[in-house]
């Protein structure tokens, strides 16, 4: 799905700010049809539930409903008027005056609907959104809804983060010519010198394409025709991590009846491969070493609230601490994200929502007897349907961005249990269909090891969440490097592929010190670092470390959670802990090398 974009051809009218707002009652079945019970308004974007002090709107599950009267643009009489919602968490149905409109499953792609036939240019309509925060076995991630004697409703999910739900992304009213871009599908690849440009793209008719490659002088350097084509760049600015250089592809489209034109599109284009070889991941023909975070989007009140400031300030500690990549755990982030990190030369592997395909994990705590995860009667064949849809969506969003380098399925499903390679298989298929560019990866969990894994030699790379020295092994820093070596070492044996540390880490309360590295403190995370880097340096086949996390956030209530989750490198607003130093001397200059034993 194409971004908005406003330009020559296309307008946007956007429509964040402040909503009506409202619980959803059972008393009340056809809330759009009048202005909403109540006085309580939202900020939009953000997530509905920390911008109230009423524990009761906080952890509601089920229904919430967003208003606004929206202006349509006098004019606007021709061309069709479309309603944008950059997300909604995790279903939403739309709904314009009293006629519905239609609804999307899946909460954090985009979904778009055309109202031109239902709004009238130089008028005013009611717009009502209503917002499912629900999550059960048929949904991703998937989750467990418990009915109260009480009445109440409570929801249980298997993921480590707080269930933040709402419009936390941009809402706007687009105006686009009838005959118009409807996708486009950038493709590159490096020749000796020179850059390839493959282009393929849809349209909403039948027309006459021109196409113009310009760089970053807005000098043109590559012109084409037609829905597909190829163009060629000599001497070309390759895209690398640390040092971006985009390319503007213009797209005009012409109507063929009288050659006027119709509309124009552009997309940002990086010239870049990205490539596995035997046990390299490479960028640009060259090994390319991960260093970086596993992220979230939560923020203070905003929760996962998009915010442009946040966005700027967190690429510029990465900056700052030499990571040069981030994995959009556990789910795709805002598009914005994307296109700050294509402008930054910043690494992005991209993941689903699928997180919590665990059923022997519930919020980090490890169940006795668990039921099996993957069956008819827990995540099935319509679990399935709903994760390969995810995948379609994530990937026609996110197909065109350089800075994305690999696809990550999911976050750590439980990879060891019969079923997973049934469920898994169609889904890595799907991908390579979809993508045949882009490396696969997964991230396997603590209780999947390389003896019992059954999914791992269906991706490219082996991605791997491991916690000793903290899960296992706690305080006991010795025992937890012999059982770190063992494992990356039987990975490598069996699979002979990349291994990459998606997450390793040690919760650590700001400001608690102890001489004697005592779990929980600052000096306690600088010295499991530590431990884990000297491990990593010793295996050739080992290409990244992402930490877990970038900066502590919120999660749902539980007794080894004392106000979320402390992993962070950063606090959840943004001041380092000593680690941050620590990882700052050990990744700053490095420019996607692998650091080695001897500190070569």
């Amino acid at each position: 799905m194409l971004k908005p974009q406003a330009g020559a051809t296309r307008e946007i009218a956007n429509l964040d700010g402040i909503w009506r707002f409202a619980l959803d009652h059972a008393d009340d079945t056809t809330p759009w049809e009048r202005a909403l019970r109540g006085s309580l308004d939202v900020a939009v974007p953000a997530s509905y539930n920390d911008q109230f002090v009423d524990p009761a709107i906080r952890n509601h599950v089920g229904w919430v409903w967003y208003q606004r009267f929206v202006d349509v643009p006098r004019p606007w009489v021709d061309g069709r008027i479309v309603l944008r919602f950059d997300a909604a968490t995790h279903e939403g149905r739309v709904y314009v005056n009293d006629t519905f409109v239609g609804e999307h499953i899946g909460g954090y792609t985009p979904f778009e609907f055309d109202v031109t036939d239902l709004v009238e240019p130089g008028a005013r309509f009611r717009l009502t959104v209503g917002v499912n925060n629900e999550l059960t076995e048929h949904t991703v991630p998937p989750g467990h809804i418990f009915d109260l004697p009480d009445g109440r409703r409570k929801q249980q999910y298997h993921h480590d983060f707080f269930n933040y739900a709402g419009l936390a992304r941009s809402v706007s009213l687009l105006h686009v010519p009838d005959l118009r871009v409807a996708d486009v599908t950038v493709v590159t690849s490096i020749e000796n010198t020179a850059g390839v440009v493959d282009v393929a793209l849809e349209t909403t008719g039948s027309a006459d394409i021109r196409l113009v490659l310009r760089d970053e002088d807005d000098a043109v350097v590559a012109e084409g025709s037609g829905t597909t084509a190829r163009l060629r760049v000599p001497d070309a600015n390759l895209w690398r991590a640390g040092a971006a250089y985009l390319y503007v592809l213009e797209i005009t489209v012409l109507d063929p009846a009288g050659g006027e034109v119709a509309d124009v599109y552009t997309v940002n284009v990086g010239i870049r491969t990205v490539e596995v070889r035997g046990t390299q991941f490479l960028l640009n023909g060259e090994p390319f070493y991960f260093t970086g975070f596993g992220k979230h989007e939560d923020t203070a009140v905003r929760g996962k609230g998009h915010d442009d400031a946040y966005l700027v300030h967190d690429f510029q500690l990465l900056d700052w601490i030499g990571a040069n990549s981030f994995r959009t755990s556990h789910y795709p982030y805002a598009e914005e994200v994307l296109d700050y990190a294509d402008r930054h030369g910043i690494i992005v592997i991209d993941e689903t929502s699928a997180v919590g395909f665990n059923l022997g994990v519930a919020g980090g705590m490890t169940q006795r007897n668990p039921p099996p995860t993957f069956s008819p009667e827990t995540l099935g064949e319509k679990t399935q349907a709903t994760h390969a849809q995810h995948l379609r969506e994530l990937i026609a969003r996110d197909k065109n961005h350089p800075s994305v380098v690999m696809w990550c399925i999911a976050n750590e499903p439980a990879g060891q249990e019969d079923g997973a390679r049934e469920y898994f298989a169609p889904l890595t298929d799907l991908a390579r269909e979809l993508d045949p560019t882009r490396p696969l990866t997964y991230t396997a969990w603590l209780m999947a090891n390389a003896q019992n894994d059954q999914i791992a030699d269906l991706f490219d790379v082996v991605g791997i969440n491991r916690y000793f020295g903290w899960y296992i092994d706690l305080a006991d820093l010795v025992s937890a490097e012999q059982k770190l070596r063992a494992d990356i070492e039987a990975w490598i044996e069996r699979f002979q592929r990349p291994v990459f540390m998606m997450e390793y880490g040690a919760d650590t309360l700001a400001g608690l010190h102890a001489v004697d590295a005592a779990p929980w403190s600052e000096e306690y995370q600088q010295a499991y670092l530590d431990m884990h880097h000297r491990v990593f340096d010793d295996y050739p086949e080992f290409v990244g470390e992402h930490v877990w996390n970038f900066a502590d956030f919120r999660t749902g209530a539980g007794l080894h959670r004392v106000g979320g989750n402390k992993k962070g490198i950063f606090t959840r607003d943004r001041q380092p802990k000593a680690a941050a130093h620590t990882l700052r001397a050990r990744w700053s200059g490095l420019s996607g090398r692998k650091p080695t034993s001897d500190g070569v």
